[in-house]
């Protein structure tokens, strides 16, 4: 039998990774709204923004009116994006405790989604993760395309850890796999799960998959069957990746929590309520939630 954990951690990532690429681009009231709805769901950390220019990501424009006007919950991390030390400053005067970075271990994603490459995104991640630690403020890292590339194909699982092990010694207290295209499957998944353990505690590890292909809860029951104990999702499954054309969007939280609810392992989140959430977000956006989920059977089945 394969051994599961008892509880996982739920990253949710719709106000951020989920609004980022929607074409719409909501009031900022909608925003605090919804994540205020969010906060109530239970869920211990909830993505509210990033701090990027403006220009390249307009629908994230109000990082800061949104993270200044959300009703915080103290037992709650509520963590930003942020691209270079430029961002860390925003995002530490709007008030910002936790912050995430991004990169990936192919060039021309790299020079597509950020304008530079590998190497200098890992110096301005550098300058990000040295002034957080002298702030005692955490990091946590993306890692994207690790399954697959756009534009390069399969990636290399060599170029993943060793990435994974760079950014481990730079001091990223969190680091999450991003299955970017979705064209990930549960083999590969494990396999390259595997290959991390040797630099990295699965402990410190969480997931974050699309479900281009329709994989993504396979991928993540073979992620837990690994261990891993961190899962990000999005309410709706709405949102990705506006540089990867073609991908779908992430794996729906709802979905998700079906699944471990039916598995028996703990999230200390309510279905019922983050599908209300779910509801109100994907109507804002005038869209039909992805989720497979309704308020109805869930209430039936749990």
């Amino acid at each position: 039998m394969m051994h599961f954990p008892s509880h996982v951690k739920i990253v949710e990532v719709s106000p951020r990774d989920g609004l980022q690429n929607e074409k719409q681009i909501l009031p900022t009231a909608t925003k605090i709204a919804f994540i205020n709805q969010l906060s109530l769901t239970g869920l211990s950390v909830i993505e509210v923004s990033s701090f990027v220019s403006a220009r390249w990501v307009p629908q994230l424009a109000d990082a800061r009116e949104v993270l200044l006007g959300i009703d915080k919950n103290p037992l709650i991390r509520y963590p930003v994006l942020v691209p270079n030390q430029k961002g860390l400053v925003s995002a530490l005067e709007a008030g910002a405790a936790d912050v995430a970075v991004f990169v990936s271990p192919s060039e021309s994603f790299s020079q597509h989604n950020t304008n530079c490459s590998v190497s200098e995104s890992l110096e301005r991640i550098g300058v990000v993760l040295s002034e957080a630690k002298m702030l005692k403020i955490r990091v946590r890292a993306y890692v994207s395309c690790v399954l697959g590339c756009p534009y390069e194909g399969e990636m290399p699982m060599e170029k993943v850890v060793s990435l994974v092990s760079r950014l481990r010694e730079m001091g990223c207290e969190e680091i999450s796999l991003g299955d970017t295209i979705g064209v990930g499957t549960p083999l590969k998944t494990q396999q390259l799960l595997m290959r991390l353990c040797d630099v990295m505690p699965l402990s410190a590890i969480a997931v974050h998959f699309h479900d281009t292909y329709g994989q993504a809860l396979a991928n993540i029951l073979a992620a837990l069957s690994c261990g891993v104990a961190i899962i990000d999702s999005s309410v709706g499954g709405i949102g990705g990746c506006p540089y990867a054309k073609g991908a779908s969007g992430n794996v729906a939280t709802e979905d998700v929590l079906y699944m471990l609810q039916g598995m028996g392992i703990q999230t200390g989140v309510d279905l019922n309520k983050v599908i209300i959430a779910g509801r109100f977000i994907t109507q804002a956006l005038g869209k039909t939630s992805q989720s497979k989920v309704s308020l109805a059977n869930a209430t039936k089945v749990f």
